[in-house]
């Protein structure tokens, strides 16, 4: 193929079902929850393409019915380890020099694939194992991906292109994006079941192998994702699966002389460790890991006294209270001025004590269940540390109960305090707290940008311009995603490249060309067709 011109198409963003009753869709993907609810499977390490079964395992359940098991996975050990990145630096091999058309073609299937029929399986995987309902599970596990799938294929054309623009007469300068030397280590969220197939994958496109552990709690969907891999004709060894604990997999990865890059998304302080380890670590490396990661967020809302009541309420709602605010870019703190307080007050409430919340299995439900004990217990220790602080009043919300699955209600905290804890801190739950600001404008724009470490994704509600152009002006780093008029989530690929920086990570924009740019290294070659022949230059003849 490499001697004909092969454009890439156009991408096109996935259009979204919305699964409404008695919709195609709608049945399909309810014979498919009852299908995978009924059954318990054994998901096992992938390594070069073969299963392992390691004996070490754990459990996946339903986050919302947690005595239901869904799963039993196997857990990866340094011995399983040592061999995917043998097998993995032996896949990079061919893969690295594949001819591009044979690996986009690959992706390209992929988001064939996805589209049908593995859409249905993501999406019921997505609902069932991390509690989602069923327009979150259809907007990332199916759309978003094959969004990431068909842009970055049609991105990684476009690096390609990139070529020195002059080459003087008789020579001929090239340049040529090399896949990186060694291996990716993929670290993958339970949040986004298109983070967890974009992370590995991304790198892989470029003609990167990659290591691949999958969060704990999303093992499940991400077994399936490992099917599609497979079904789209991806060589064995270039994404190996590894499940298991993080103490374990992480520092027995990243002491591999091997290690080229990291692809992360997850807590700050993982992050940072990571990092840390990376240059504890440095001169032992054979080249210099490129290191690109999306962390933490403490998500803002800020309007202005002009702000449309019903736009900022339901910003607000949608931002903090989708998939139970377990969104990096899930709003969590809200300036509202004083005077607009008490209409909006009393409409806010009124519209969340409409916010249904149960089983992912009925369509009715906005809400569902937090992934685990672990974060159950962590939000709920926000709520009571509100109920029983003299600067803090709960207006929506504030119960809990994990007896049957992880319900935690939509939470609204008031606060007279705007460096309240749980203004600053983030909370990755169903709890927003609420600042009624008597300062100016100009003086709440500021303390929006000084309150927290993180500059991930925040929004402007205001119907002046000139307040809205202050703005923009004054919160430039606070967030790297800023809307204006809308909620601070749902970013879409091939629209709103995401990514933050501050404590937030490395700001790469997963979903543009700038994060594929991170996985090629580049080569020039020049060539002359004309040689010299003698060492002097003319400027040393004698006069």
């Amino acid at each position: 193929m490499s001697d004909k011109v092969v454009m890439v198409p156009p991408a096109v963003n996935e259009t979204i079902l919305n699964y409404a009753p008695g919709s195609p869709e709608r049945i399909e993907l309810i014979e498919t929850l009852k299908k995978m609810k009924s059954e318990v499977i054994e998901i096992p390490l992938i390594i070069g393409g073969k299963e392992i079964y390691t004996g070490n395992t754990a459990t996946n359940v339903m986050p919302h019915n947690h005595k239901h098991v869904l799963a039993n996975y196997h857990m990866v050990g340094e011995k399983e380890i040592a061999h995917a990145i043998e097998v993995s630096l032996d896949a990079w091999k061919t893969w690295s020099v594949m001819p591009w058309e044979s690996r986009v073609a690959i992706f390209k299937r992929m988001a064939v694939l996805l589209a049908h029929p593995f859409g249905h399986i993501l999406n019921a995987a997505t609902m069932l194992g991390q509690s989602k309902n069923a327009y979150q599970a259809e907007i990332d596990a199916a759309c978003e991906l094959i969004d990431f799938f068909n842009f970055n294929a049609m991105y990684l054309q476009e690096i390609y292109k990139q070529q020195p623009p002059f080459s003087p007469t008789g020579t001929w300068n090239q340049v040529e994006h090399r896949a990186l030397e060694g291996f990716v280590f993929a670290v993958t969220p339970f949040n986004f079941t298109s983070i967890a197939g974009n992370l590995p994958s991304a790198p892989a496109l470029m003609g990167n192998v990659t290591l691949w552990k999958p969060a704990s709690s999303s093992v499940y969907s991400g077994y399936y994702l490992m099917k599609m891999f497979k079904e789209a004709g991806l060589p064995d060894g270039v994404i190996n699966f590894i499940p298991g604990k993080g103490s374990v997999v992480g520092p027995t990865v990243m002491k591999s002389k091997h290690l080229a890059g990291i692809h992360f998304t997850g807590s700050t302080a993982v992050f940072q460790n990571m990092w840390k380890t990376v240059g504890d670590n440095i001169s032992h490396y054979k080249t210099y890991p490129r290191i690109v990661g999306e962390t933490g967020g403490k998500d803002f809302i800020v309007a202005h006294e002009s702000a449309k009541m019903e736009v900022l309420r339901t910003a607000v709602i949608r931002g903090a209270f989708e998939y139970q605010g377990q969104k990096c870019s899930a709003a969590s703190r809200v300036y509202i001025p004083r005077s607009m307080w008490p209409d909006f007050k009393e409409s806010y409430v009124a519209e969340v004590a409409k916010i249904k919340m149960g089983d992912v299995e009925d369509f009715e439900n906005f809400m569902n269940a937090v992934i685990d004990q672990g974060a159950f217990n962590d939000i709920t220790a926000y709520i009571e540390y509100a109920k029983n602080h003299k600067d803090a009043e709960i207006i929506t919300g504030g119960n809990h109960d994990d007896s049957t699955g992880y319900f935690i209600e939509p939470t609204t905290i008031v606060t007279t305090d705007p460096h309240f804890k749980t203004m600053e801190e983030e909370i990755f739950g169903p709890v927003v707290t609420f600042y009624i600001y008597d300062e100016s404008w100009e003086e709440v724009l500021d303390l929006v940008d000084q309150t927290s470490p993180y500059a991930l994704t925040g929004a402007v509600i205001s119907n002046d311009r000139d307040a809205t152009e202050l703005a923009v002006e004054k919160l430039r780093h606070s967030a790297g995603n800023f809307y204006i008029n809308d909620k601070p989530t749902g970013a879409v690929v091939g629209q709103q490249p995401f990514g933050g920086s501050r404590a937030s990570g490395t700001n790469d924009k997963a979903g543009s060309i700038f994060n594929l740019i991170r996985w090629v290294s580049q080569r020039t070659i020049k060539e002359n067709f004309l040689p010299p022949t003698e060492f002097p230059y003319p400027f040393m003849d004698k006069e």
